[in-house]
C-alpha cells in the first residue's frame, strides 16, 4: 500500500473514533459525499505528496460544511480536527509516520449564501518500514 493511501485511512479512522469531533458532525465523515449529504459533515479534500529524503511529504486538506451553525460551527469542527490529528500518533499499515503537523485554517461563507466551508491543511512526513 502506498504511504498516501495508508496515511489517509489512519487519518480517516482517527477522525471516526474521536468523540469530540463525532460529536460535532454526527459520524458524519466523508471521503467522497453522495448527494443530499445532511450538514455539518467533513470531507476529506485534495493531498500533494513529493519525494522527502527519507520518505515522503504529504499536505493534507480538510473541508467541513455547515448550515444552521455557521462560522461558529464550522471553526469549533476545525479546532476539533486540529486536537485529533496534530502531533497524532498514527499507525500507517507498511510506513511509518514521522510527524503530523497543522499549518492553518480559514472559513468562508460558500456562494449560496447560507453555507459555511471550514478548510484545514496538514503537513504530514512518513517512511518506509
Amino acid at each position: 500500500m502506498s504511504a498516501d493511501l495508508a496515511l489517509q485511512k489512519a487519518v480517516f479512522a482517527r477522525l471516526s473514533s474521536d468523540a469530540a469531533l463525532t460529536a460535532l458532525v454526527a459520524a458524519r465523515i466523508h471521503d467522497n459525499p453522495q448527494g443530499d449529504v445532511v450538514h455539518p459533515y467533513l470531507t476529506l479534500g485534495e493531498n500533494e505528496t513529493r519525494d522527502w529524503p527519507a520518505g515522503m511529504e504529504h499536505r493534507l486538506t480538510l473541508h467541513c460544511f455547515t448550515r444552521g451553525g455557521g462560522r461558529a460551527e464550522a471553526k469549533a469542527i476545525l479546532e476539533a480536527v486540529r486536537a485529533a490529528l496534530h502531533d497524532a500518533a498514527l499507525v500507517l499499515e507498511g510506513h511509518s509516520l514521522v510527524n503530523l503537523r497543522f499549518l492553518d485554517a480559514q472559513t468562508r461563507r460558500e456562494a449560496d449564501g447560507i453555507t459555511w466551508r471550514g478548510t484545514i491543511r496538514l503537513r504530514a512526513v512518513t517512511e518506509e518500514d
